[in-house]
C-alpha cells in the first residue's frame, strides 16, 4: 500500500517537473526541473526493483549529462529578452507543435492499450532476472541485442554538443567584430 501511495506521488511529481521543463522560459530553471525529473524517474525505478538502473539515471543523467547542458547554455549565454524575441520571429510553430504533440500522444495512448492488453510472457521473467542478475543482463542486452540504438544515441548527443559549441563560437566571432 506504501509502495503504491509513493510510486503515484512520483509519478505526479514526475509528471509536473516534465511540463514545468517544457514551458520554464529561463533555460537554467528548465535544466534544474529537468534533474528533478530525472531523480523522480530514479525513484520510480528503485520503486520497480530496478536498482541499477536508477543508479545510472542519478550518475549519468541528473549527474554527466545535465552538467553538460547546464555548461552549454551558459556558453551560449541565451538572455531572457533575446528567447522571447526569437520566439516571436517563428509565429508559424505553435499550431503544428500542438497538432504534432496531439498525435504523439495518441500514439503512446495506442501502443500503451496494447501493451496492457496483450501481455504476453517474456524471454526474461522474474525469476531469471534474479538468477542472472539485473546488472549483468542489462550489459548483455544493451551491448548485443540493443547495441545499434545505443550508439546511435551516443552520436546524437556528440552533435549536439558539437553543434552548441560551433553556434557559441558564432556568437563570440559575432560580439568581436562589433
Amino acid at each position: 500500500m506504501v509502495e503504491s501511495l509513493l510510486f503515484i506521488i512520483m509519478s505526479l511529481i514526475t509528471i509536473v517537473c516534465a511540463l514545468c521543463v517544457v514551458f520554464q522560459k529561463n533555460p537554467i530553471y528548465s535544466a534544474v526541473f529537468l534533474i528533478q525529473t530525472m531523480v523522480s524517474l530514479a525513484v520510480l525505478y528503485v520503486l520497480l526493483h530496478a536498482e541499477f538502473v536508477a543508479a545510472v539515471q542519478v550518475m549519468v543523467y541528473a549527474g554527466a549529462i545535465m552538467v553538460i547542458f547546464v555548461f552549454v547554455i551558459m556558453l551560449l549565454n541565451l538572455n531572457k529578452d533575446e528567447v522571447e524575441s526569437s520566439r516571436d520571429k517563428l509565429p508559424m510553430q505553435k499550431k503544428p507543435a500542438i497538432m504534432l504533440g496531439s498525435v504523439l500522444i495518441v500514439m503512446i495512448g495506442i501502443i500503451m492499450t496494447r501493451t496492457i492488453f496483450k501481455v504476453k510472457a517474456g524471454e526474461y521473467s522474474p525469476e531469471v532476472v534474479d538468477q542472472i542478475g539485473n546488472t549483468q543482463l542489462i550489459g548483455k542486452m544493451l551491448f548485443t541485442k540493443y547495441v545499434l540504438p545505443f550508439e546511435i544515441a551516443s552520436i546524437i548527443l556528440f552533435a549536439a554538443i558539437v553543434g552548441a559549441i560551433v553556434l557559441a563560437k558564432k556568437q563570440i566571432i559575432k560580439d568581436e567584430d562589433l
